[in-house]
Order: C-alpha cells, then sequence, then structure tokens
C-alpha cells in the first residue's frame, strides 16, 4: 500500500503554494523553448524557495552556509537563485551543452552522471533535483544516489514531471498519450528536427505511483516529509493519494525525505 505523505508539507511552503503561484509556473511552460530565461528563472526561483522553506521549518535557520548539491543544475539560472540565498551551490550535470546552454560559464560545476554522483557518502546537507528524473533511464537510481551523498540530517528534494500528466511529452505533447515514439515521429514531420527531448533517449515515461513507492522504500533509512503536486495549489494536493487520478493531473511530483541517522 503506497502512503503518499508521512506529514503535510512545512507551513511556510503550504502558505506559498496559492491559486495564483500555480497559474504563474504552469503559465510558464509554454516559453520553455522560446523563452528558456523566463521559464527556468522562474522554476529556480520556485525551487529554492521550496528548500529554503522546508529546511527553516526544520532548522528555524535559512540557506545561508548550507551545501546544496542541484543533480542536473543546467546553464546557471539555480545557481543564481540558491546563491541569492546565501548557499554553497554546487550543480552536476552530465551534458556540457546543457552547462553553457544559456551563454554563460558556470562557476565550481561538476560534470557527472546523477546515477553515479562524483561525491562521498553525507557530503552535503541538501541534494535536489528538478525536473530531471524523467531524462534519465534509471531515475530511481539517482534518487538512491542522491540519498547516499546528503548527510545524516539533511534533505533530498526529488521533483519530476509525471508522464501521463500533461506536460509528460514535454515539447511534443499531448501526443505523448498516444505513445512517446509517435510523438516523436510526429514532432519530427511537422519541425522538420528531432525534439529536444527525445523518448528513449532523454526522456523517459515516470509514474507518479513509482515515486511513492521508493518513498516507501526508504522509509528506513530517511523520514519522508511530504508528496505532493509541486504546481497545484495546497487545496489541490489530495490529488496524490487517489490511484489513477493522480497519474494523470499529479503533473508534477514532490517528495521531500529527511535522511535519518545511523542510529535512527
Amino acid at each position: 500500500m503506497l502512503r503518499p505523505a508521512a506529514t503535510p508539507p512545512p507551513p511556510s511552503f503550504a502558505r506559498r503554494a496559492t491559486l495564483a503561484r500555480s497559474l504563474r509556473l504552469l503559465g510558464s511552460f509554454r516559453f520553455e523553448q522560446t523563452d528558456p530565461a523566463r521559464f527556468y528563472g522562474g522554476i529556480a526561483a520556485d525551487t529554492a524557495d521550496l528548500v529554503a522553506d522546508f529546511h527553516r521549518d526544520r532548522t528555524g535557520r535559512d540557506l545561508s552556509g548550507v551545501t546544496v548539491l542541484d543533480v542536473g543544475g543546467g546553464p546557471g539560472y539555480f545557481a543564481d537563485e540558491f546563491s541569492a540565498r546565501g548557499a554553497r551551490y554546487l550543480p552536476v550535470e552530465p551534458d556540457p551543452a546543457e552547462m553553457h546552454a544559456a551563454g554563460r560559464v558556470l562557476t565550481g560545476a561538476v560534470r557527472g552522471s546523477g546515477m553515479a554522483l562524483p561525491f562521498r557518502d553525507d557530503a552535503v546537507d541538501v541534494c535536489v533535483s528538478s525536473n530531471v528524473a524523467e531524462h534519465v533511464s534509471d531515475p530511481w537510481l539517482m534518487a538512491e544516489e542522491m540519498l547516499r551523498v546528503t548527510r545524516p540530517g539533511g534533505l533530498v528534494v526529488f521533483s519530476y514531471t509525471v508522464w501521463l500528466g500533461p506536460f509528460g511529452g514535454h515539447e511534443t505533447g499531448p501526443w505523448h498519450y498516444l505513445g512517446g515514439e509517435f510523438a516523436a515521429r510526429r514532432y519530427r514531420r511537422r519541425h522538420g528536427r528531432e525534439p529536444k527531448n527525445r523518448f528513449g533517449v532523454s526522456l523517459f515515461p515516470v509514474r507518479a505511483a513509482d515515486g511513492l513507492r521508493w518513498a516507501e522504500r526508504v522509509r528506513p533509512r530517511a523520514r519522508v516529509l511530504a508528496a505532493f503536486p509541486r504546481y497545484h495549489p495546497r487545496w489541490a494536493w489530495w490529488l496524490v493519494r487517489i490511484p489513477v487520478i493522480r497519474e494523470l493531473l499529479v503533473s508534477n511530483l514532490v517528495v521531500v525525505v529527511a535522511k535519518r541517522h545511523p542510529a535512527g
């Protein structure tokens, strides 16, 4: 049996999760390809707010001096937001083209795979991944790696796009409902080029239930703080509790866990 959340999300983030925020974030998706600074800048700010809220509610402190490892950090929008909050930000990105996609040099970036993070055990205070899991072939190996490198008491924030949600196919949607390969072929015929997110190569189907099942598996090693639809207002978080419905309407699932100390 899947239990979607151990406790509700923290009060500070719950207050932030308004309908206005949801509309702003969901509306930005149409700019992902045409104006990535607008899209990724907004997502980065929201991610930093989310992490800061969870950290503050657990520790009473802001992110000043906190080491944040971002798996799939991209071209630097997240670096700006976390650095502005005082965090020591470390991005890991497997694709050098993504690191320089915005025409900027990202100081301190590490090239590496999320499925084999080049860091020792218990190395960072917070490990976060935003909209990356659907782009790797084994997202739950990546989740395990994120937990491994997080120190006891630290946070893992794992957020990803649900395949059967409205944005699951990324730029090939909504045709992904007829199959990822069909959607990719249609995009190529229509636009004369391959989609950026190619099904089976850089885009994979991940279910909401998969994230909830991973949260259940890690309970002996981590306290599950929350699992909720990232872009929904707080009054719609109940959707994650309903099988089938959550696959269609939870466009992005967030799972937040706190790593346990060895003694439990």
